[in-house]
């Protein structure tokens, strides 16, 4: 029985080690004053990103954005880079997405006209 509760913990911790780097907990940069934190999980194929905590000047409130999808169906495409759609709060509009990890900083990015037009920000993984 012992050795079967190793070996359950091993293969806990290689699950574990084995999730993808966009994977988890991510301190967006502020926009108008806010900022949140977004969990990022697989979603189908992909990995989408939903709003779970909100701060406005320093303290945390609760924004009507909560639990709002922000990240939508990022495709990883090797190396850390990945694609799909992001939502900006500030304004309402989805955007052609691209995100780039890299430790535990993440450059996101929202785009328009084919890509010509782009704004970023970089996130701070929390968790």
């Amino acid at each position: 029985m012992r050795h079967f509760i190793l070996a359950a913990g091993f293969a806990l911790a290689a699950g574990a080690a084995a999730a993808d780097p966009i994977e988890g907990i991510w301190q967006t940069q502020p926009d108008e004053g806010a900022f949140a934190h977004v969990t990022i999980a697989p979603c189908g194929g992909a990995f989408c990103g939903t709003i779970s905590r909100t701060f406005k000047d320093g303290a945390e409130y609760q924004s009507p954005n909560l639990g709002r999808q922000i990240v939508i169906d990022m495709a990883a495409k090797g190396g850390g880079a990945y694609e799909g759609r992001v939502w900006r709060p500030a304004n309402d509009k989805v955007y052609n997405g691209k995100a780039a990890v890299s430790g535990d900083r993440m450059s996101l990015s929202g785009c328009v006209a084919g890509g010509l037009i782009c704004k970023s920000q970089t996130w701070a993984k929390v968790q």
